[in-house]
């Protein structure tokens, strides 16, 4: 049975804006990694929007989309992150964090305004920026002799597998990423060859 190996996630940082009643609602979307990048991320919006009132966000991590979290900054509970949120999975996306700094224009929004203003931002700053769709890999590892190099490169020919690193000195070993999908195939295939050792590299 094949399973989901690809997703999607954005190319590049960008920019949205809404305005609404004198508030500005500046959103900024970052394509992230890591829990490490995202605090760097909110800590520099903040230095740079030392002034602003809120710095609201949500994100989400990871090729199975389970890690994620939504913070409202002050704003009434759930008027905020999860608008965000709402926009990152509307559009399936993951790896990918959006902060919307709020600078206040003196008029309360009340509780649907602020949910829409959010929702706005989000929408915005997505819309800004170039969608990607990344394709799950696994790495194996394969030792083997140089007497089954002509088999080995064919399969790596043939499949259109990405070599990562090479050693062919007094032993040949290869580091290759493929398809998840087509990783037991390959497999499968590699075990064909006598005396060439497998493995998989997490």
């Amino acid at each position: 049975m094949l399973f989901e190996d690809t997703y999607y996630s954005i190319s590049n940082p960008c920019e949205g804006l809404y305005k609404d009643k004198g508030s500005k609602f500046i959103g900024y979307a970052f394509p992230v990694s890591s829990e490490e990048e995202i605090k760097t991320h909110l800590a520099a919006l903040r230095r740079e929007h030392h002034s602003a009132r809120h710095h609201c966000f949500a994100y989400r991590l990871g090729a199975d989309k389970l890690t994620y979290r939504v913070n409202d900054d002050g704003e009434p509970s759930s008027t905020a992150g999860k608008p965000i949120l709402g926009q990152i999975q509307s559009k399936d996306l993951t790896d990918i964090l959006i902060v919307v700094v709020r600078y206040f224009g003196g008029t309360l929004l009340g509780v649907s305004g602020l949910i829409n203003a959010y929702k706005q931002a989000a929408a915005d700053t997505i819309a800004q920026a170039v969608i990607i769709e990344k394709i799950l890999k696994e790495k194996f590892e394969i030792k083997f002799d140089y007497l089954q190099m002509n088999q080995v490169m064919k399969i790596i020919k043939d499949e259109n597998l990405e070599i990562q690193l090479q050693n062919f000195e007094l032993s040949c070993s290869l580091i290759f990423a493929v398809r998840r999908n087509n990783a037991d195939r390959v497999y499968e295939l590699f075990k064909k060859i006598n005396n060439l050792d497998i493995k998989n590299k997490f």
